[in-house]
């Protein structure tokens, strides 16, 4: 559930409120009583950005930096090849 901020127009008491989405807004002030709450427009805490979150991002510097897709790619290849029945040597 997020966290909304709020700001009564009257007194200027501001508090926050965990609630859902669709719950109704507070309509009266806890302070002052007064049925001027609005809702304030708030920046959210963190950011995303990047390329993604891999396991491979929280590694030590000195690890070995992969991209998971990628080395899946080679395995896949490699296995595909090693599965093909092997052809028993002819004797003369």
């Amino acid at each position: 559930m997020p966290i909304y901020a709020f700001e009564c127009a009257a007194c200027g008491h501001h508090f926050d409120r965990l609630q859902k989405i669709a719950d109704p807004d507070p309509s009266a002030c806890p302070q002052c009583g007064a049925d001027a709450v609005k809702r304030q427009v708030t920046a959210p805490s963190f950011r995303l950005s990047g390329s993604g979150w891999y396991e491979t991002d929280f590694k030590k510097g000195s690890d070995k930096k992969k991209n998971l897709t990628e080395g899946s790619s080679s395995s896949s290849s490699s296995s595909s090849s090693d599965s093909k029945p092997s052809t028993p040597a002819k004797s003369e």
